[in-house]
């Protein structure tokens, strides 16, 4: 850099050039590290992308979906570090050293987690959009042992446009039910 690029008075360079290099780091991958559904995963990746579509295009985990893509609906939501999160909300720099889980990593081995199959015996799924955020925030509600009473405030963060919210509550309060007695 020659010195007329700088600020003769500072002699920083001047800003139109420290904007144009802080804009290229945003778009350089780096790799990211992280645990996904128990197993050690690196993604090269520009650190400001979507986490939820790091999941949907480059890991195929398409279970996770986008609603409204502005974290409004939580269909896209995931276990970060054990918390329900909107994953079209989180850059993917913001899951380095992190442990995630998606819909798909609920089930273990071949036992679906009471959750998922309490919506299959009791219709919580509707077109299914919502379903994978609702089953994960659940699944959250349910391993940590939230009563039923709190169903509604749990999940008021997930949105089912096909007004299913009957069925789905039922599908939650009989996972609720199969986990307490599972426990006892």
């Amino acid at each position: 850099m020659s010195t007329s690029d700088h600020d003769h008075t500072t002699g920083h360079p001047h800003k139109a050039e420290t904007v144009s290099r802080g804009a290229a780091t945003q778009t350089v991958p780096r790799a990211i590290e992280m645990t996904l559904n128990g197993e050690e995963v690196v993604v090269s990746q520009p650190p400001f992308r979507r986490l939820l579509d790091v999941l949907r295009d480059d890991l195929g985990l398409t279970g996770t979906k986008e609603g409204c893509g502005e974290g409004e609906c939580g269909a896209c939501s995931v276990l970060i570090d054990g918390m329900p999160v909107n994953s079209c909300l989180v850059p993917v720099c913001q899951v380095h050293g992190s442990t995630l889980v998606t819909v798909e990593g609920l089930a273990e081995r071949d036992a679906l987690h009471p959750v998922q199959q309490a919506f299959i015996e009791h219709g919580g799924a509707q077109c299914g959009i919502c379903t994978p955020g609702m089953v994960v925030t659940a699944a959250w509600m349910i391993d940590n042992g939230v009563p039923a009473e709190q169903i509604d405030t749990v999940l008021a963060g997930n949105i089912c446009r096909c007004t299913g919210y009957g069925a789905i509550i039922t599908s939650v309060e009989a996972a609720i039910e199969a986990a307490q007695s599972e426990r006892s």
